[in-house]
C-alpha cells in the first residue's frame, strides 16, 4: 500500500462524526492492507510505531519537527509559526504550505518504507542523533505529498489522535470478517491477553478467528488487569460468593511485574493499570524481584505501597504516588522505599494461570515467592488471607483493614478464574465510602471545555465537560460540566493537555446533549479523578438515558434522565489509565444504586 492511499484513509476517518461509519471506514482500510503491513499501519494508526507498552521515543520536540518542515519546504520559520498560531495543527500547517508551493512529494512511497524510516529515528542515539533525526523526517517531507505530510508530522509530535477507541479497530476487524460485529467478543478476549492491536491485527489476517482462543500471555506484553465489582453490604457480598477468601484492599500502586530468567541474567519489567512500561521509576522493586522470585519466568500482579521503617508502618497513598516520577528516582527510592504485596500469579514457567481457579493460583504462588519474615529485607510480601465463612468475616476483616488505614477488602471466589481486562463477580470491592453521600471517587474523561471569562480568561477554559465510558456502545457520554474546585494551576495545565488534541467538530465517540455542548471539542485522552457529593439523575447528562424505543411500532421515550454528579470537582489528573479504562455507566448505575441502599 502507498502512504498517499493510507494518508486518505485517515482523512476520511478523521472527518467522520459518526462512530458506525468510522468502524465501516477503518474497516476498508484493513481490507486493503495486506497481512506483512496491517502491523505497521496499526501502530501508525495509533501514532505510534510500535505497542503503546513499548518505548519509542521520536525524542524530537515541536521545535525540532518545526525546523524539519521548514527545511524541507524552504520557508522562513517565523512565517510558519504564524500559520501554526491560526490552525493549532503542525500537520495542516505543513500541508497548507506545501499547497501553496505546488509541491507534490518526489517520491511516491509505500507505507513501509515510511514506517521503517519512523522507526529509523526512534531507535538513533548519541552524538549528531539529533540532527540525523531533522534529516530523515525533512527528507520525508519532501518526498511525499501535502495531504501524507499533514498526518506524517503528526505521528512523531504525537498529536496524530483521529478520535476513535481500541474497542472500535476491534469492532472494525469483526466487520472485516463477518461484515458485522458478531466477532467482537472473541477479539476482544485475545487482546485483554496481548494488547498489541499490530499483533492481534496480523493473526487475523493470516489465521483468521480461530486463532484468537489460542492466544496465550507473553513475558513482556502486558495482560489487561482485572476490574472488581462492588457491593453495599457484607451480607450482599457473603449471598453472592457463599464462601470466598478475604484480602485487605491497597491504596498503592498496582503494577504487573514480567519476570524471565535468560542465562546468568534475569530481565524485570514493571508495567502500570495504562500498560506503561514503568520500570524505570521503581529500581527498588526491579531488585526485589530479581532476588525473591522462585521461578523461571512469571507474571505477576500486586500493590506496591510506600513504607515508613521507622514506625514500620505503609504511607497512605498521597505519599506512596511520589514515587511515580521521570525525575530523582534513586533519591526518592531512598526516601520512600516500597513494598509489594502479590497478590495474583498469572503465568509461571511458560503455563498460562489465567483459567485456573483462584486456589490453585494461590498454591503456585507459595512456591514462587516466598517471604522470610524480615519486612525489613523483604521487598515481595504476600497480601493476607482470611476464609470468608460468613457475613461478619467480611465485616470483621473490613473494619481490622481500616483501623490498619487501607481503603477496604477485596472478597474473591474461590473457584474464580482471572478474566483479563473483564469487571465479573470473581472479585467483589467493599469500602467505607459506601454511604449515602458517595466518598468514592469516579474516573472521567474530559470530553471539551468553555473558554473563560473574567480572570478564567487567563487560563483559556473557564469550565469543562467530563464523561464515563459505554463499554456496550463504545462511547463517551457525559455526567458532569465542572467549573470551580480547580487550583489556578489546575486550570494552567488542563488547558495545555487539551491544546494539542482540540477538533473543530465533536468526536464521533462522544455522546452528549445539545445543552451540554462546549466551546472547544477535545478527542479522548485526558483521565481526570473527580469526587463528587452524590450521583443524581439529569436530563441534561446522556450516562444511563434511554431515549427512545419502539412501542407497538410507535417511538417512544423510555428514560430521559441519565446520571449526574452532585458538586463535582477535580481530584487529580490520571496518567496511568486509558481514556476506555475510565469508571463505565455501568459502575455509575451500580454506584447509583448502592448509595439509594445506603440512605
Amino acid at each position: 500500500m502507498k502512504f498517499k492511499v493510507l494518508a486518505d484513509h485517515f482523512r476520511l476517518i478523521e472527518s467522520t462524526s459518526s462512530r458506525n461509519d468510522m468502524t465501516e471506514l477503518l474497516s476498508k482500510l484493513f481490507a486493503e492492507t495486506s497481512a506483512d503491513e496491517i502491523g505497521a499501519v496499526m501502530y501508525m494508526l495509533q501514532g505510534k510505531v510500535t505497542p503503546p507498552y513499548e518505548k519509542a521515543d521520536f525524542g524530537l520536540g515541536e521545535k525540532m519537527i518545526i525546523r524539519a518542515v521548514v527545511r524541507a519546504l524552504q520557508i522562513d520559520e517565523e512565517t510558519f509559526q504564524e500559520s501554526l498560531k491560526k490552525t493549532g495543527d503542525i500537520g495542516s500547517s505543513a500541508e497548507m504550505f506545501m499547497e501553496k508551493k505546488g509541491m507534490k512529494g518526489t517520491q511516491d512511497m509505500s507505507v513501509m518504507d515510511v514506517f521503517e524510516k519512523l522507526v529509523s529515528i526512534t531507535k538513533m542515539s548519541g552524538d549528531g542523533s539529533q540532527d540525523r533525526k531533522l534529516e530523515i523526517l525533512s527528507e520525508l517531507v519532501k518526498a511525499l505529498d501535502p495531504l501524507s505530510c499533514r498526518y506524517l508530522v503528526r505521528i512523531p509530535a504525537q498529536t496524530l489522535r483521529l478520535g476513535f477507541s481500541d474497542m472500535t479497530i476491534l469492532d472494525a476487524m469483526s466487520w472485516l470478517l463477518a461484515g458485522n460485529k458478531s466477532l467482537r467478543k472473541d477479539i476482544e478476549k485475545a487482546y485483554h491477553v496481548r494488547p498489541d492491536l499490530g499483533y492481534i491485527a496480523e493473526m487475523l489476517k493470516k489465521h483468521g478467528i480461530s486463532k484468537m482462543a489460542s492466544i496465550v500471555p507473553h513475558i513482556g506484553t502486558p495482560i489487561l488487569m482485572m476490574k472488581a465489582q462492588r457491593l453495599p453490604t457484607p451480607e450482599d457480598i457473603f449471598n453472592k460468593l457463599q464462601t470466598g477468601r478475604i484480602e485487605p484492599k491497597y491504596d498503592g500502586l498496582r503494577l504487573q511485574i514480567h519476570y524471565e530468567k535468560k542465562g546468568k541474567e534475569a530481565v524485570v519489567k514493571l508495567f502500570s493499570r495504562g500498560l506503561d512500561d514503568v520500570t524505570y521509576m521503581y529500581p527498588d522493586i526491579v531488585e526485589g524481584v530479581i532476588k525473591e522470585c522462585h521461578a523461571d519466568s512469571a507474571i505477576l500482579e500486586g500493590e506496591a505501597l510506600g513504607f515508613d521503617s521507622y514506625s514500620r508502618t505503609f504511607l497512605p497513598f498521597q505519599e506512596t504516588v511520589q514515587r511515580k516520577r521521570k525525575h530523582d528516582i534513586a533519591e526518592k527510592a531512598q526516601e520512600i522505599p516500597l513494598k509489594m504485596f502479590i497478590f495474583e500469579l498469572l503465568y509461571v514457567n511458560g503455563e498460562s494461570l489465567l483459567k485456573t481457579p483462584l486456589t490453585d493460583r494461590s498454591k503456585k504462588m507459595l512456591k514462587v515467592i516466598k517471604p522470610s519474615g524480615d519486612i525489613f529485607n523483604d521487598t515481595l510480601l504476600l497480601s493476607p488471607q482470611v476464609e470468608m465463612i460468613t457475613a461478619d468475616d467480611v465485616n470483621r476483616v473490613f473494619e481490622d483493614s481500616i483501623s490498619k488505614g487501607l481503603e477496604g477488602i477485596m472478597v474473591k471466589k474461590l473457584d474464580g478464574t482471572y478474566e483479563p481486562g473483564a469487571r465479573g463477580w470473581n472479585w467483589i470491592k467493599f469500602k467505607r465510602s459506601y454511604s449515602a453521600k458517595i466518598d468514592d471517587t469516579l474516573d472521567c474523561v474530559v470530553m471539551g471545555y468553555d473558554r473563560g471569562k473574567g480572570k478564567r480568561s487567563d487560563f483559556g477554559i473557564g469550565a469543562f465537560l467530563v464523561g464515563v465510558y459505554d463499554a456496550q456502545e463504545d462511547s463517551y457520554k457525559t455526567v458532569a460540566k465542572i467549573g470551580t474546585g480547580l487550583s489556578d494551576e489546575d486550570w494552567r495545565m488542563l488547558h495545555t493537555l487539551c491544546t494539542h488534541i482540540a477538533t473543530d467538530h465533536k468526536p464521533a465517540l462522544y455522546d452528549v446533549d445539545k445543552l451540554m455542548s462546549v466551546d472547544v471539542w477535545v478527542k479522548p485522552a485526558i483521565v481526570v479523578e473527580i469526587k463528587a457529593d452524590e450521583i443524581t439523575r439529569s436530563t441534561m447528562h446522556t450516562a444511563g438515558r434511554s431515549m427512545k424505543a419502539s412501542v407497538s411500532g410507535k417511538a417512544s421515550v423510555v428514560d430521559i434522565q441519565g446520571y449526574a454528579l452532585r458538586f463535582p470537582r477535580l481530584k487529580r489528573f490520571v496518567d496511568d489509565k486509558k481514556p476506555e479504562d475510565a469508571t463505565t455507566v455501568e459502575e455509575v448505575a451500580e454506584m447509583s444504586s448502592i448509595q439509594l441502599k445506603s440512605v
